[in-house]
């Protein structure tokens, strides 16, 4: 099971594992800018790490934990761009998923960065999500200027 243009298809993927669904109804919504769905899809004691410890994102590196938290992450990091997940591996044990590959987002200005990462769900026995810890590296992460600007003479630049 795949949501098109959200993730690569995976190779035997167990589509009916809990944790699997959960990430892949996770991606779907982001895909589709879709705030609502995204939030439901987590239970409302949960937590996300993204990335795990102290970043930019969550100084604390404590996790945005609730969904009123969860719903300003959201909004910060997630509502300005299209991001899309291309994966690599999807392995699921117990009721977590561990993905493995890229995620691209594009920018209103065309700008578009681009990390590589691993991104696990853990889900309760209600198929929602508890835990969402990522990880990745912010000097790892790779940026590409919008297309109009890659364009220009060097000299304009």
């Amino acid at each position: 099971m795949c949501y098109p243009g959200a993730m690569s298809e995976i190779a035997n993927a167990d589509s009916t594992h809990p944790a699997r669904l959960a990430a892949w109804r996770s991606a779907d919504a982001v895909l589709r800018g879709d705030k609502g769905a995204w939030l439901d899809n987590f239970a409302d004691d949960a937590v996300v790490e993204d990335p795990v410890g102290k970043s930019m994102l969550d100084p604390d590196g404590q996790g945005h934990r609730g969904k009123a938290a969860i719903e300003k992450f959201w909004d910060r990091n997630i509502a300005y761009g299209r991001p899309v997940f291309s994966l690599q591996h999807s392995i699921v044990a117990g009721n977590e998923c561990a993905n493995v590959g890229t995620l691209m987002t594009q920018f209103e200005n065309g700008a578009v960065s681009k990390l590589f990462g691993v991104f696990i769900y853990r889900v309760n026995d209600a198929g929602k999500v508890i835990f969402l810890r990522t990880y990745w590296e912010l000097d790892q992460m790779e940026m590409v200027p919008p297309f109009a600007d890659r364009m220009k003479p060097e000299s304009e630049s």
